[in-house]
């Protein structure tokens, strides 16, 4: 049996390239601490989730539905995919 693809959690809505920041909607709830894979085009990377902010403030974590900024190490564009 085929192993199935995994199903993103979240999309890139925008990426702040001056600062390294990705602005992430995400269908899930999701930690700091947790890891993320950015898939896309030209994107295909993990990492671990070092901040997330809502509204210029530190969460500890993102909600269903909630439209957060997250530091990246790479560059991200705006309808990458994101997944656990």
């Amino acid at each position: 049996m085929a192993e199935k693809e995994p199903k993103p959690i979240g999309k890139v809505t925008h990426f702040y390239n001056n600062i390294g920041v990705a602005i992430v909607k995400f269908n899930k709830t999701v930690k700091v601490g947790g890891a993320i894979r950015f898939k896309g085009l030209h994107t295909d990377f993990a990492q671990a989730i070092d901040s997330i902010q809502y509204e210029h403030q530190s969460i500890a974590e993102a909600k269903k539905g909630q439209e957060v900024g997250i530091k990246v190490s790479e560059k991200v564009r705006p309808g990458d995919a994101v997944y656990e």
